[in-house]
């Protein structure tokens, strides 16, 4: 059912949003995912004063550890006492139509739990592996205040690359693959990569893997794109990973 949005006052909502209020933040997100009240919020939004916290888009094809990559990246951060936010597309559950969770219980961490924030976001195919409004949603976010954002898409494809228009950095997630698996990677989202991960490299054929990708980055002109390996069964690359995001910053 779509909220109730009588007795909702937007500009309330914005205002306990800008002073850290996180019930208002899921209030203000759950509108927003409705399609609900979208000119109040747009103008409630528009003179609210927002952070410029960078937004990493994590994607790449369903199975290659986003969730797994994102629960520990969540950590190193809030561990260092930033605020993080977590936007988190999940395929749409044909039975209720909420998101279908995954493995999201691994990101919340009780002893960091007041730094970070999830919304997992509903999100039906066709929809370039994003949830509807999320541009909405996202700028709610950035009223909030966090240090930094996070977006993780929908197992995607070649041809997903509105998460481009959204994040600062665009991460690619791959895992360790062979033969003609790679070729879907050779255009759309790798070309506009900004930094690419190789996880479970714990597995057979990931340098191969950074070296196929490799390969293929540096077959045109572009700028230069930084390949990590990953493994977080291992806890191996992590903090290189870590240290090339806040290389972007």
């Amino acid at each position: 059912m779509p909220p109730d949005i009588h007795r909702d006052n937007i500009p309330d909502l914005v205002e306990r949003l800008r002073r850290g209020d996180r019930g208002a933040l899921s209030r203000l997100l759950t509108l927003a995912a409705a399609g609900a009240e979208r000119d109040s919020l747009a103008a409630a939004l528009r003179v609210s004063s927002k952070n410029h916290a960078p937004v990493f888009a994590l994607t790449g094809s369903g199975g290659v550890g986003k969730s797994s990559l994102l629960s520990v990246l969540t950590m190193h951060f809030a561990q260092r006492g930033e605020r993080v936010g977590v936007l988190a597309c999940d395929p749409e559950s044909p039975v209720t139509g909420g998101a279908l969770l995954g493995d999201r219980c691994r990101i919340a961490n009780p002893q960091v739990s007041d730094r970070i924030f999830v919304r997992s976001l509903a999100t039906t195919s066709g929809q370039q592996a994003l949830a509807s409004h999320i541009d909405r949603m996202l700028e709610i976010m950035k009223a909030f205040g966090f240090d930094r954002i996070f977006i993780e898409t929908v197992g995607a494809g070649q041809g997903d690359v509105a998460v481009h228009r959204l994040a600062d950095v665009v991460i690619l997630v791959l895992q360790p693959q062979t033969g003609d698996a790679l070729q879907w990677e050779k255009a759309g989202i790798l070309e506009l990569a900004d930094l690419v991960v190789v996880n479970k490299a714990d597995l057979a054929g990931a340098d191969q893997t950074v070296a196929d990708v490799t390969q293929q980055l540096n077959q045109t002109e572009s700028r230069p794109v930084l390949v990590v390996k990953t493994s977080v069964v291992k806890g191996e690359g992590i903090e290189e990973l870590c240290q090339a995001i806040e290389h972007f910053e």
